[in-house]
């Protein structure tokens, strides 16, 4: 019901768990910014600089989605995917309202 107060449609890449949200991306390394793009199916297009070489692209998007969310790199834990595109995060103590307003926002 609160989804629908605040216009945010349920999003399927957020799946709400006990410690938190998980957040599936599909991460698109050496974009030419970064940025939070639109869904595609189960899985949120997310873009970075960073190449994906020694885990800078991975550390890039755990240092965006931390800004978007307006918290530390702490509660954003990538918990699967560290070499693949597809990636799985775990967003520590988030609700997936939350997180879905945070990204809707910081989308373009």
């Amino acid at each position: 019901m609160e989804n629908k107060i605040r216009n945010v449609p349920p999003a399927s890449f957020l799946k709400e768990t006990a410690g938190g949200t998980l957040l599936s991306v599909k991460l698109q390394p050496r974009a030419s910014k970064n940025e939070i793009g639109a869904p595609l199916g189960d899985e949120l297009k997310i873009k970075v600089t960073a190449p994906p070489v020694d885990a800078a692209a991975n550390q890039a998007l755990i240092e965006l989605l931390a800004e978007t969310l307006s918290c530390s790199r702490g509660k954003v834990e990538l918990i699967r995917g560290q070499t693949s595109r597809h990636k799985t995060i775990l967003l520590h103590g988030f609700t997936a309202v939350f997180v879905s307003q945070k990204l809707a926002a910081g989308m373009p």
